[in-house]
């Protein structure tokens, strides 16, 4: 079960989640559907990301790809409120284990470190022995 956390403000308990890039593009590409809901439970703070300054800098690198053709002010919305909105931590690099794709391992040493489920689309990239629950969209939807 993914970590809790109080907030003062709402006075309810948000899920803190590492949250995948492929999640951000999907929020992006489909705006009625499940990943983009994720982001509204993040805007009103039933959802807390995770995030380092790799994790950052992965997201605004890969939403500012051409291939996307994003509107550059719905990306920076977005990247402003996972930064500003985030639980903000500098987590040791971790060995890369064989992962599927090397440059996950920012992520997971970010959910290790904050004890943190990570939320993605693609699970693959996140075998069992990193050690990280591994969440998708609509499962983590109905925890919150």
């Amino acid at each position: 079960m993914p970590k809790l956390r109080w907030r003062a403000k709402s006075g309810r308990y948000a899920v803190r989640a590492v949250i995948d890039t492929n999640i951000l593009v999907s929020a992006l590409l489909t705006p009625g559907g499940v990943p983009a809901q994720l982001i509204a439970a993040i805007r009103n703070q039933t959802l807390i990301p995770v995030v380092s300054e790799s994790i950052l800098a992965e997201y605004a690198d890969v939403l500012s790809r051409p291939k996307f053709s994003f509107a550059s002010n719905r990306t920076a919305s977005l990247l402003e409120d996972m930064k500003g909105l985030a639980l903000f931590l500098m987590p040791q690099p971790i060995p890369l284990q064989d992962l599927p794709d090397p440059d996950d391992a920012p992520f997971i040493a970010a959910a290790l470190t904050a004890g943190c489920a990570m939320i993605t689309g693609n699970r693959k990239h996140y075998p069992p022995k990193t050690g990280v629950e591994v969440l998708l969209p609509a499962e983590t939807l109905s925890r919150l």
